[in-house]
């Protein structure tokens, strides 16, 4: 994966991305483990779009971003564990934004507003041994509150928290990994991502995360003996729990240019090159793979090479979600061992041999 360029003062995540805030709540509890993330937008919101690749999505509000509609822009995305269940948080963001009267006006006084609050979900139900502990309203409030709070630019939290603090991937903990890149042309684009597939991330064949192979001169092998003790481990896990029958990968990729709703779209729809070439197989029957692209409009596009000028920016949201769904698998803190499974995590297999794929 060819780097287009990386920030100088920034954190390398979505946050570079002037105005964009992200928060993360967890749903507490010792059978909890799940979560909601947001992804808030500045004031007066942000060109929006999504792309459903998934055989089993859940969401809510996707519609209102189709072009052909009319909600020009939108104030936050939800994305959240729980599965369908967990769709009960965007209420709990909804109603923040409301009392700030942020949304669609459908009336004369200011207050007159509906909060567009696209969201969607990873199924993470009973990981943490209680099935009935899932994000909801209160749980939404939490992380647009947390959002809020964080500041201009913050560093984004990164591995078991928000949506991916139940999340696995091909029997490894998964999780919420970001990056960040700047185009030649100034523009800054980010992807923040929730792993959480039915595919694996690590090439079984090597120990090699997939979306590495990617990144220009980083494949960095693990020592035979490490990976076939990683495998070993790895196989004792998987015969030990049932597999999850349902998964999905979240990703939202964001830039400060100037963007129409149906340029968005086409973002959204690239970025899930970026999820296939970390994740195999990817898109199932039993994923829920959903993109959603935000455009702040703080830049215009470059003047030409006209409809062409917006490649650069397709290039790098697949490179970027890629990006970020291998420090997701690297940021996974510690093995996941409970009632609702046993599930190792990438540096728990393979130690000191992941920190190559770090930056």
């Amino acid at each position: 994966m060819t780097e287009p360029g990386k920030t100088t003062d920034g954190q390398d995540g979505i946050t570079d991305v002037g105005g964009l805030r992200v928060g993360h709540a967890r749903v507490a509890g010792p059978g909890a483990l799940s979560g909601t993330t947001v992804v808030l937008a500045p004031e007066g919101g942000v060109t929006a779009a999504v792309d459903v690749r998934g055989g089993g999505p859940g969401t809510r509000e996707t519609d209102a971003l189709d072009p052909r509609n009319v909600v020009a822009r939108i104030d936050a995305v939800v994305l959240t564990g729980g599965s369908a269940y967990g769709l009960d948080s965007a209420s709990g963001v909804a109603a923040w934004l409301a009392e700030r009267h942020r949304g669609v006006r459908v009336g004369p006084d200011p207050s007159h507003v509906v909060p567009v609050v696209p969201a969607a979900c990873v199924f993470d139900l009973g990981r943490g041994g209680d099935f009935a502990a899932r994000p909801d309203a209160a749980t939404g409030r939490a992380a647009a509150e947390a959002a809020h709070a964080s500041g201009d630019r913050a560093r984004v939290d990164t591995g078991a928290v928000g949506a991916g603090t139940g999340a696995v991937v091909g029997g490894l903990r998964g999780g919420v990994g970001t990056a960040s890149a700047v185009l030649e042309s100034g523009i800054t684009v980010g992807a923040l991502v929730v792993v959480n597939a039915v595919g694996a991330a690590v090439d079984p064949t090597t120990g090699v995360p997939y979306g590495s192979y990617f990144e220009d001169g980083r494949t960095v092998f693990p020592d035979p003996e490490v990976h076939g003790a990683a495998l070993r481990r790895l196989a004792e896990a998987r015969a030990a729990a049932a597999p999850p029958p349902l998964n999905t990968t979240l990703a939202v990729v964001a830039t400060d240019a100037a963007l129409t709703r149906a340029q968005a779209r086409k973002v959204a729809g690239t970025a899930h090159d970026g999820i296939a070439r970390a994740v195999r197989p990817v898109h199932l029957m039993n994923d829920g793979d959903t993109v959603f692209a935000l455009a702040t409009g703080a830049r215009e596009l470059p003047e030409g090479p006209g409809p062409l000028a917006l490649n650069a920016i397709l290039a790098a949201g697949a490179d970027l979600v890629t990006r970020a769904i291998v420090r997701a698998l690297l940021a996974a803190p510690g093995g996941l061992r409970g009632p609702g499974g046993d599930f190792p995590s990438y540096r728990e297999l393979y130690g000191p041999q992941a920190e190559p794929y770090s930056r």
